[in-house]
């Protein structure tokens, strides 16, 4: 079935994802209530803007095997621009490593792919929770140029080697963390138990970090990769706060594309609870 998907054209892909993403929608209570409370958190009530995040997220779904399954250079030519490509250039002339932060925004899993095929890149990943699924995701991301470190000792390692020889490493870091490899910090107005790793490699000296995302354009008419600055922090800000602000830049440019539906306020098991801030829903 995977291998069927990916072979569809992404116009095909992207009307049966918009379906899907409703038929999901309609049947999981729990989903229905974290994307709209998510939203509703974010100031998006619109009921267009929800409207279009319910078909993104299916989108999202049907579009990875494409990507991880076809040949790069097919999955590439689904490229359409890479819009501020001279900041990550200007820190690669300056002999500075490079942190992509990638947020779950439009179709992320293309992200990593297209750089490869510039610079080595070492990403950090989460095994899935569906074990049937792992052995095709790390076949569709283990690509040439790509080097996959898993979020332990081990990956971070990896992360850290990888920086040293100045190259490109590439986080998520809008995933909830395990107990320990986090804090709590402001997302949207409301705490989030946020990762750590990425905030402090991008207080590095030797470090340019910069916010990288897959936009998806209309109608399958492929991806613009849009990469930005972090805004400067303000005084007296944590660095996980300093990121889930720019975190919120980044949405607040296609924020029908975020993935909502995502239980980013979680407590993971064994970590502190969340610490109450003025004006946040219980």
């Amino acid at each position: 079935m995977m291998h069927l998907l990916a072979r569809l054209p992404l116009p095909v892909l992207h009307a049966l994802g918009s379906l899907l993403g409703w038929a999901i929608y309609a049947m999981s209570p729990t989903y229905r209530r974290q994307l709209r409370g998510n939203l509703a958190l974010a100031g998006y009530r619109a009921a267009r803007l929800r409207r279009a995040a319910i078909a993104e997220t299916g989108k999202m779904l049907l579009e990875a095997p494409k990507v991880w399954l076809r040949p790069r250079a097919e999955s590439l030519a689904l490229l359409r621009d890479i819009d501020g490509l001279a900041h990550y250039d200007a820190a690669f002339a300056a002999g500075k490593a490079t942190v992509l932060l990638t947020p779950h925004i439009g179709c992320f899993e293309i992200c990593a792919q297209a750089f490869a095929e510039r610079r080595p890149i070492t990403v950090l990943y989460r095994s899935s929770k569906q074990a049937w699924l792992q052995p095709i995701i790390d076949r569709g991301r283990a690509q040439p140029g790509v080097t996959l470190a898993s979020a332990d000792l081990a990956g971070v390692r990896l992360l850290l080697a990888a920086l040293k020889r100045r190259e490109t490493v590439g986080i998520m870091p809008d995933q909830v963390p395990g107990v320990g490899e986090g804090e709590w910090a402001e997302f949207f107005g409301r705490p989030a138990y946020t990762m750590t790793l990425a905030a402090k490699l991008a207080q590095r000296p030797d470090v340019v970090c910069l916010l990288f995302a897959g936009e998806r354009l209309q109608h399958g008419g492929g991806y613009v990769l849009r990469i930005r600055p972090m805004p400067p922090a303000l005084p007296g800000e944590s660095g996980p706060r300093h990121m889930n602000r720019s975190i919120e830049y980044m949405v607040r440019m296609a924020p029908e594309q975020y993935l909502w539906g995502y239980n980013r306020y979680k407590t993971p098991a064994g970590a502190p609870p969340a610490p109450g801030v003025p004006g946040s829903p219980p």
